[in-house]
């Protein structure tokens, strides 16, 4: 016997059920948190990119009003540093060495805004006034702040000099040789210069930890905005405190955005539980938003030399791809990794025999760089999506035509791309076809003329683009029904906006017909869950959904086998609808509550499930974009956008929505406004939302989204995952498109992001450089 359809199971359009108390500011974020006898923490942060430096005194700052505690590195000598969890193998079979930040800089730093020493007081007023009170004796040495300068092999200064070397590592994917005798033969090779711009996250809620201390038990508790308990957990007991994990405890409350940037073990954590453990009292650390540009994980920050070799008939028979990325001064947590998996994905959704993609990694006196948004796929879709369309136009094919000639075909799939990965489905022809018709891309040329007609000029552009998320792994849940009827899920995913509480609702609403109200949804804190993957690339819907909505399978057979003990009736006559066990075609019924109180070991109250899946997901899509261009200002406006998207099984079309609205506002950004600039002695001259561009809901179009999907064949409910697709997608869709209006008007193939109004006003004026291409 199934169940009956409740109103907001796995496809219904459900509205948030999280939105109402943080729109009547109920909210609960870690900066909310206060508790007695709190103190506060700041961190004292280098004013220079490079430098040594000696503490001449710290009298001052301690005899300073409210002041507590201040820690140093010689302080905290015991404590381990902020790990590095990734490893690049190198093309001799050899793993590169890993230089980590310390808590606290040990007489050297190596960027602006490199942590010196941690001030504890009453309050935050007299823990900053007392940092200024710090005696330093810096002296400063040349920064290395140009990921340009470096990688063209120009006399940098060493960010660790005992390496030799500003080269983190060198990674090979394909073969050179195969390649080197396709670009021999090839009629045809097209070539391109790109830069990624580095990116600042942003986010709404800047990072806070409250760091709190058990002496009874020798246990920590931290409290911050994270992605994902465990993995600070682990990383903070593992690698900083060494003690067993059991005995730090990692609770998340609401968290006001993440992007990848919240993922990390940051220094302010340990600092904080040190802190609280000496002082036997609570210590809170909250970010300003100046310290976010400074401290927290940077995205992006590569430059990257791509060719492709060309048949006759416009088919790309090899691929060559040259990256050069910033890793900043340290090695953050997953940072090393982040180009490769730019290489996984380079060959995109087309059908490229042999690739040869050499991948150096450099230090540089920056903050380090780590996973934004795609962590690596927005990079692999930008450089294929950017050349492809330089290429078409080489050989005087239109988008469509050159992407139909190149793509990979329905009858190919499985199909092993040359970066390692398994496509299992797609049919990338078929959403590029429907994205064009719906964007009206036959009716442009009447439109261009009417922008001209007006003195604008007009441009359109595509990208059709896939990512992996969702990678080979799990995510258990845990279903417990209560003794008032509600049921519980403990799950080890964290929402930082995505709408968790409600999807996962929605699985077990269709397992166990409950109402969305009587379902409860515990994320965020490692004493109520041993363990979880956290949130990111896209996994929490694809992998801790399948869990959820099996283990709603598990705790609904046990619902119906004691509401057929109590009701004498068969199993398989028991229907779960609306908060009650019913025989199905009589009046006889149980309610939820009832049933817990019938139960005869909580065992049987309780369901977990950790369905593994052994191969990532493959969302793809195609994006269009038409833009209008002021000539007298340069300025990029935004006029059409459509996407159709496959994303395999929909789980809530207005959730998704969401989704691909917000994603396509961060590509937007990163291509109109977004970068960080450093200066040539390391200043971050973009260190404020005065000089570092944002989006803003009044330069943005109506986006049309539409989907057509296939389902996913790796997944057990065919899910594919969107929440990084459509950053991927749109970056490379809005800057073809201005490159087209580029072209039309001036001959103009290439800009790079973010193509500001002086940018493309120098780009069309024939000033400034542009970049090559």
């Amino acid at each position: 016997m199934t169940n009956a359809t409740p109103k907001f199971g796995v496809g219904a359009s459900a509205l948030r059920k999280e939105d109402l108390p943080l729109v009547k500011g109920e909210g609960c974020y870690t900066s909310d948190i206060a508790r007695a006898g709190e103190l506060r923490g700041f961190v004292l942060r280098s004013p220079h990119a490079a430098a040594t430096f000696e503490i001449l005194s710290l009298d001052a700052a301690r005899q300073a009003p409210g002041v507590r505690l201040i820690l140093t590195a010689e302080d905290i000598g015991s404590l381990g540093d902020i790990p590095c969890l990734a490893r690049v193998t190198q093309p001799d079979g050899s793993r590169h060495e890993v230089r980590n930040a310390p808590l606290l800089c040990r007489g050297r730093v190596r960027h602006v805004g490199d942590a010196v020493a941690f001030v504890v007081a009453d309050t935050q007023d007299q823990a900053e006034d007392a940092a200024e009170l710090i005696e330093i004796d810096w002296r400063m040495e040349e920064a290395n702040a140009s990921l340009a300068a470096v990688a063209a092999g120009e006399d940098v200064p060493l960010v660790w000099p005992e390496l030799g070397s500003n080269i983190v590592y060198e990674h090979q994917t394909g073969e050179a040789a195969p390649v080197a005798e396709a670009f021999a033969k090839a009629r045809r090779v097209t070539e391109i210069i790109l830069v990624n711009n580095r990116l600042v996250a942003n986010y709404m809620e800047p990072r806070a930890a409250l760091g709190e201390w058990d002496a009874g038990t020798g246990s920590f508790t931290l409290t911050s905005g994270s992605q994902g308990v465990h993995g600070v957990r682990d990383s903070l007991a593992k690698h900083v405190f060494r003690m067993p994990p059991e005995k730090i405890r990692v609770v998340t409350p609401d968290v006001g955005g993440g992007f990848g940037t919240k993922a990390f073990n940051y220094r302010e954590y340990p600092l904080v539980l040190e802190a609280a453990r000496r002082l036997g009292r609570p210590v809170k650390w909250v970010s300003s938003r100046a310290e976010h540009f400074l401290a927290d994980s940077h995205g992006r920050d590569s430059i990257v030399h791509a060719a492709a070799a060309m048949d006759e008939n416009g088919r790309i028979t090899a691929l060559r791809i040259r990256m050069d990325a910033n890793m900043g001064a340290y090695l953050s947590q997953y940072g090393p990794m982040i180009p490769t998996m730019a290489a996984i994905m380079a060959t995109g959704v087309y059908d490229i025999p042999l690739l040869d993609m050499r991948i150096r990694a450099f230090y540089t006196n920056t903050t380090p760089v780590d996973a934004y948004r795609g962590a690596g796929r927005p990079e692999a879709a930008y450089l294929i999506e950017r050349l492809v369309d330089k290429a078409a136009r080489e050989c005087g094919l239109s988008p469509a035509e050159f992407r139909r000639r190149n793509f990979i075909r329905p009858e190919q799939f499985p199909y092993k791309t040359q970066g390692g990965r398994l496509y299992d489905v797609g049919e990338f022809d078929g959403h590029m076809t429907m994205a064009m018709e719906l964007a009206g891309w036959d009716g442009f040329a009447a439109r261009a003329e009417q922008s001209a007609s007006r003195g604008r000029i007009r441009g359109i552009g595509m990208s059709t683009y896939v990512e992996a998320c969702a990678f080979a792994g799990s995510e258990p849940a845990k279903l417990k029904l209560n003794g008032d009827g509600t049921i519980t899920l403990f799950i080890g995913t964290q929402t930082n906006g995505q709408g968790h509480a409600t999807a996962y609702s929605q699985f077990i609403a269709d397992k166990i017909g409950i109402d969305f109200d009587r379902i409860i949804v515990r994320q965020g804190d490692t004493a109520e869950l041993d363990d979880g993957g956290g949130t990111g690339g896209s996994r929490s819907i694809p992998l801790g959904g399948v869990s959820v909505a099996s283990a709603g399978e598990g705790l609904a057979a046990k619902m119906k086998r004691i509401a057929g003990e109590e009701l004498e009736a068969a199993v398989e006559d028991i229907e779960l609808v609306a908060g009650e066990a019913r025989v199905v075609g009589t009046d006889q019924a149980l309610d939820y509550a009832a049933i817990a109180a019938a139960a005869k070991s909580p065992d049987d109250l309780i369901a977990v499930s950790d369905i593994v899946q052994d191969e990532a997901t493959y969302p793809n899509g195609t994006h269009v974009v038409e833009v209008e261009i002021d000539p007298e200002t340069g300025r990029v406006e935004i006029v059409n956008y459509q996407v159709v998207d496959d994303f395999g099984l929909t789980v809530n079309p207005v959730l998704l929505l969401g989704q691909v609205h917000g994603g396509i506002v961060q590509g937007i950004g990163q291509c109109l406004d977004e970068e960080a600039v450093y200066s040539e002695d390391g200043q971050l001259l973009t260190a404020t939302l005065m000089d570092y561009g944002l989006p803003r809901a009044e330069e943005l179009p109506f986006f049309r989204f539409e989907t057509r999907n296939v389902p996913s064949t790796t997944n057990a409910l065919g899910i594919k995952g969107a929440g990084e697709a459509a950053t991927i997608g749109a970056c490379p869709a809005v800057m073809n498109a201005v490159v087209d209006a580029l072209h039309r008007a001036r001959g103009i193939d290439h800009i790079d992001m973010p193509a500001t109004p002086q940018k493309v006003w120098q780009a069309l004026n024939g000033a400034g450089r542009l970049g090559a291409g």
